[in-house]
């Protein structure tokens, strides 16, 4: 086959959990959201979805007592720590920094001062990055499910 196991289970990891936040966000707001399939933060983490699925296979594969295991619980665990930390504040200081913008933009339009030139409009920075750690769990099961279903049904 093409593709092992362990590199399907984990594409596919990414794949559906990025689909499943349509319905999720849909079920919690009745609106379409179809970008969603191309975006950070959510429910379930993606992120985790895939490491956890890439994870789980090899587990199953290798045994949950070898070394290749090992190597996936550390990434693992990096990388559900980044989701929840780094790039979970990365988006609160993205929110801080456009709330400055428009109101530094409010300021120079009050001032009225012809000496002082309108900055240019920027694009507003992307406040939706990180994941709240139910959202990392959420991709966790989704991760565990997607693994174990993957090497129950690969042609070995």
């Amino acid at each position: 086959m093409f593709l092992s196991c362990p590199i399907l289970a984990a594409l596919l990891g990414m794949l559906i959990a990025q689909f499943v936040k349509i319905p999720i966000h849909f079920i919690s707001t009745r609106e379409w959201k179809w970008n969603l399939m191309f975006s950070t933060g959510g429910m379930p983490s993606s992120h985790t979805s895939t490491i956890i699925s890439l994870t789980t296979a090899i587990g199953l594969i290798a045994g949950f007592k070898s070394n290749e295991f090992a190597i996936c619980v550390v990434v693992s665990a990096i990388v559900m720590h980044d989701a929840t930390g780094v790039r979970r504040h990365a988006g609160y200081h993205a929110e801080i920094l456009n709330t400055l913008l428009v109101d530094f933009n409010k300021l120079i339009e009050a001032l009225k001062n012809p000496n002082i030139k309108m900055p240019e409009s920027r694009e507003k920075l992307k406040e939706l990055l990180g994941h709240q750690p139910i959202e990392v769990f959420g991709g966790a099961i989704t991760g565990i499910i997607i693994g174990m279903v993957t090497y129950y049904l690969y042609p070995f």
